[in-house]
């Protein structure tokens, strides 16, 4: 990844500043994060650059390093949402919406070229990670202060409301406040962070992403039709949010909702819990008990919230049967990855017996790595 000689080769001159953020694995805690719910991601090691430098006039161009065109509007003032689609949408949404934040009568132009290690499609937000890229390039470029709660809803703004993706805040978060080692503990009603230890090291596991291959849009259907029926049972029960509910209302409620609803609301209220109870097994050190949560964690996402898919399904139970602590889906589904807390001296035999098992069902080979808990964006130059 060299995104500085990638914009002089596209620009014919040197970048003002470079800015990298990482995309994220989300250990334990999905969909709850638009629930106003508690999530526990990780910074990967793999991240998003963005080179940017100051026009002369007030243009905003955007060019990739994965793809042969760029896109320039003329004027902030023309960045508006349904103007852009594709990869474009993304630093573009994240100029109108840092606007948005801080209004800005006058705007020099800039020209940004990303550059992306982190697989797009792949549950690992690679959305997240270029928005918080190119939040951090525009803003220093504009001389904006901008806080870790305005750059992290100008990520979310940017998906929301200019690419028209209907996601949380989580990963903007993560990709934020990643450290070494580490997950961030994020409250997303309060969006009170605390950043847990994994001590994965010294406990002699390892964290091992399996990719499918599956591709998903998140501006698709099925995400969609997940949160709105959230929403839909949120009002129905008189809740600002299923973060309102824990556990014990869900034998009440079940009479209250038809079984479709009933089933995406225990995944919400159970995956809370799980994602409370993570975070104190990870702090007692009890690796044993999170596995125990990350499969159950997978099992309510195929049964209630109906969001894997069969070659998912296939890379957890093959994980299982190789030894693994635990393993589930992760990121918002439909395809992507899994994640897998297994011995460290098991991983060749995990990526073995993941490999045949997609290989005996015809499925495309899995891409099998282990993945490494990284720090969040900065700038680079």
């Amino acid at each position: 990844m060299d995104s500085t000689s990638g914009f002089a080769g596209r620009y014919g001159r040197a970048p003002d500043v470079v800015w990298s953020a990482p995309g994220r694995v989300n250990l334990i805690g999905e969909h709850t994060d638009y629930n106003e719910g508690f999530v526990l991601p990780f910074a990967l090691t793999e991240r998003t650059a963005v080179a940017a430098a100051r026009r002369d006039d007030d243009t905003i161009e955007v060019a990739s390093a994965s793809y042969p065109a760029s896109v320039g509007v003329r004027g902030l003032d023309r960045v508006v949402p349904g103007r852009a689609g594709g990869w474009p949408a993304y630093p573009l949404g994240v100029a109108w919406a840092i606007g948005q934040v801080r209004p800005l009568p006058s705007v020099p132009g800039v020209d940004l070229f990303i550059d992306s290690e982190v697989p797009a499609g792949g549950g690992l937000s690679s959305s997240a990670a270029l928005e918080m890229a190119a939040a951090g390039a525009l803003t220093d470029l504009w001389g904006l202060d901008l806080t870790v709660p305005e750059l992290a809803r100008v990520g979310q703004r940017a998906e929301n409301e200019f690419v028209g993706a209907p996601t949380g805040i989580m990963d903007q978060y993560a990709s934020l406040l990643g450290e070494p080692d580490a997950a961030v503990f994020l409250d997303c009603r309060s969006l009170e962070t605390r950043i847990v230890p994994l001590r994965l090291g010294p406990a002699g596991l390892a964290l091992v992403l399996a990719d499918t291959g599956e591709r998903h849009a998140h501006a698709a259907g099925g995400y969609a039709a997940r949160r709105a029926s959230c929403e839909k049972a949120a009002r129905e029960l008189g809740v600002r949010a299923l973060r309102d509910l824990d556990t014990a209302d869900l034998p009440r409620i079940e009479g209250e909702l038809d079984d479709e609803t009933f089933r995406r609301v225990r995944h919400v209220v159970t995956e809370n819990a799980r994602v409370i109870a993570t975070v104190a097994a990870l702090e007692a050190g009890a690796m044993k008990t999170v596995g125990r949560h990350l499969t159950e964690s997978h099992r309510s996402m195929r049964d209630d919230y109906e969001i894997t898919t069969p070659a998912l399904d296939l890379a957890v139970e093959a994980a299982l049967a190789a030894g693994a602590l635990g393993s589930r889906m992760t990121g918002g589904g439909f395809g992507g990855s899994t994640i897998t807390l297994i011995d460290a001296r098991r991983v060749l035999a995990l990526t073995a017996a993941i490999t045949d098992a997609f290989a005996a069902a015809r499925f495309p080979s899995p891409r099998v790595t282990t993945v490494t808990p990284g720090a969040g964006a900065h700038k680079e130059a």
